[in-house]
Order: structure tokens, then sequence, then C-alpha cells
């Protein structure tokens, strides 16, 4: 993927936007997540809130205060839209996990297989927001290797979020030499993110 050291030009209002409602919507009133369908529905939204907090706001922060109406560079929107989906794909394995060792550990659920189930139907929804079938693919392969070795009575807390992180620092279409002064930037940003979701989280949940 070509990296690109972005100008005003390089953004429209219209993707601002995403960003901007990504942020407004960390202050709608939440409701309790009592079964699967409410979980199902938590892994989803905030795996692309936190996705698309971050990555847009990186790319803001790259760009400065000055952006356009439309993305004049379509070159550049397929970097962001292939950027998105990746960090998305790695950020639901990375909140699946997260709730469901939670869950194990401090609710004593052991319905654990639900996990590979809900992962694969929020994918397959995503079809029809046309999440590119490869990422799907490849996701789904990923989150079955990881499951072969994961410790549910830990992962909640060891560090559950550190390869999304990675992913945001991977596949952000910021130039390499300029992403690489912000590395612990960057990847504070996602964590902190995170920290918001696992505490809320924990004042949902009523299993």
């Amino acid at each position: 993927m070509e990296k690109y050291k972005l100008s005003w030009r390089d953004v429209s209002f219209k993707d601002f936007k995403v960003y901007l409602f990504a942020l407004f919507k960390a202050f709608i009133p939440k409701k309790k997540i009592k079964n699967l369908d409410e979980l199902e529905h938590f892994i989803q939204t905030k795996s692309a809130w936190v996705t698309q907090v971050t990555l847009y706001s990186y790319l803001k922060t790259r760009m400065g205060t000055k952006y356009v109406l439309h993305f004049d560079n379509d070159v550049f929107m397929s970097s962001v839209n292939l950027a998105k989906w990746n960090i998305y794909s790695v950020a639901l394995q990375d909140l699946t996990f997260f709730t469901f060792s939670y869950l194990k550990v401090n609710s004593n659920y052991q319905n654990i297989e639900q996990a590979r189930e809900i992962f694969n139907k929020i994918l397959d929804d995503e079809i029809s927001n046309n999440m590119p079938l490869d990422i799907i693919k490849k996701a789904k392969e990923d989150f079955f290797e990881r499951l072969k070795n994961l410790n549910w009575e830990n992962y909640y807390k060891d560090l559950p979020f550190n390869l999304s992180a990675l992913s945001l620092y991977k596949w952000a279409p910021i130039a390499e030499d300029l992403k690489s002064l912000d590395r612990k930037i960057v990847l504070n940003s996602m964590i902190l993110k995170w920290d918001i979701i696992k505490q809320e989280f924990e004042k949902l949940i009523e299993f």
C-alpha cells in the first residue's frame, strides 16, 4: 500500500463527519448488556468506534487544521478504506476475546464457543457494507489461530488490545518517515480509547 504525506486537499468534510459522529456517539446513553444479541451489538459498534476515532484522529493530526469538502485523490481514499477495514477486523478480534474472557472469569460464563459465532456473524453482516471479502476471510483465519492458544483466564487483563493498536500503526496511510516518529503516540491513542470501552463494558454487562 502506497503511503502519503497528507495535505489539506486530501480529506473531505464528508469523511471528517464520520470522525465527528463517532466522537459524538460516545456520549449517547448506553443500554445494559443482558444477552448475546446485545453483546454482539456492543462488540461491533465499539470496535467501529475505536477504529474510526483513532484512524481519523491520526489523519487529522497529520493533515493539520485545514480540510476541504471532498476527497479528490481516489488512490488515497482507497488507502484509507483499506486501512479502516484492516484495523477494524483486528479490533473486532480483540474486543470479542476481551469480552468473553471477562465474562468467563467474572460472570462464570462457560459458553465460550459463542465467541467465534458472534465474530463470524459480525463479519458476514459487514459484507453488505462492502467490507472486502479477502479481509473477512483473513480475519476469520486469524481469529481461529488466536483462538487455539487463547488463555481465557488471563486474556482480559493481559494487554488485550495490543494487536489492534499495532494494526493502526501498520495500516494508517501515512508516510513511513512521519509514522516512525509517531509510533508511541499512535499506539497510546488507541489503548486510551480501549480503556474507555473497557470501563463502559464493566458498567453495562449484566449477564
